[in-house]
């Protein structure tokens, strides 16, 4: 992958985080402009949502776990309901094609996906030292917990989104 190619695919993969966060309707927003030239079809733009989404509560888990590093569940659960703040759309896409995959490769994929995280959110949290199926269901009550306990913040109507937020939006996804 070239320089130039790299730089365009981190700005369509932007352009399709802006849109999936916006719309946080679950749909895989292949028709946004470069999205077919850059990935090679659903399942390749699905992967590179799910490394995006797998990066930043990893990273907000390091830094909550620096400010309350006595409550490793809390610091789990807020990092992840942070990075659910964050990238609502992607965890729309992602918690819909868990749900619903397009076919059995996916299917597969977003398992693999789902217990991957469930034992990243185990571990971090001192719920299990080991990657393994106990593990995975250990961190599957935790991302339970986030997400029973995070209060979800209504869909805004282009009408009330003013062009500073749709600004901020837009460098929030960077």
């Amino acid at each position: 992958m070239t320089r130039k190619s790299f730089h365009s695919r981190g700005e369509v993969l932007r352009t399709v985080i802006t849109e999936a966060d916006a719309r946080r309707d679950g749909d895989l927003p292949m028709y946004v402009e470069g999205v077919s030239e850059t990935f090679r079809d659903e399942l390749t733009l699905l992967g590179a949502l799910t490394l995006r989404w797998h990066t930043r509560p990893a990273g907000r888990i390091e830094r909550e776990l620096m400010t309350q590093p006595m409550d490793l569940e809390a610091a789990v659960i807020d990092a992840r309901q942070a990075t659910a703040d964050e990238l609502p759309g992607v965890l729309a896409i992602l918690d819909r094609h868990r749900a619903e995959p397009l076919d059995d490769e996916m299917a597969a994929a977003m398992t693999t996906s789902a217990a991957k995280e469930h034992v990243m959110l185990a571990v971090m949290a001192g719920r299990s030292s080991g990657r393994d199926a106990l593990a995975a269901h250990a961190g599957e009550l935790i991302a339970e917990r986030a997400r029973a306990s995070r209060v979800v913040a209504p869909l805004a109507t282009p009408a009330q989104t003013s062009p500073v937020d749709r600004l901020r939006a837009v460098l929030h996804a960077a």
